[in-house]
């Protein structure tokens, strides 16, 4: 069941985000860390993975519950993350 947020993201949590279908930010999930679409699969995780190695679709198999695409937007939302001026 989906839990439905009340309280609006800050401003920078969907700045960052290049697919907000995709990432999620909640602080009631994972201490509030870039989750892949409200799954307790974190972005760092999907980073992870790709960092140890492993082909896209080694994680797709490891990780049945995520799509290609949730990959892709990781890599996307990493890398806005990291151009953003602080």
């Amino acid at each position: 069941m989906a839990v439905s947020n009340p309280d609006p993201l800050p401003a920078f949590a969907t700045a960052f985000s290049p697919a907000p279908s995709r990432i999620t930010i909640d602080p009631r999930w994972c201490s509030g860390r870039p989750c892949i679409r409200g799954l307790r699969v974190r972005v760092s995780d999907v980073l992870d993975l790709l960092a140890a190695g492993l082909t896209r679709q080694e994680i797709l198999d490891r990780l049945p519950e995520l799509e290609s695409a949730d990959i892709e937007a990781a890599l996307r939302f990493a890398s806005k993350r990291l151009s953003f001026s602080y």
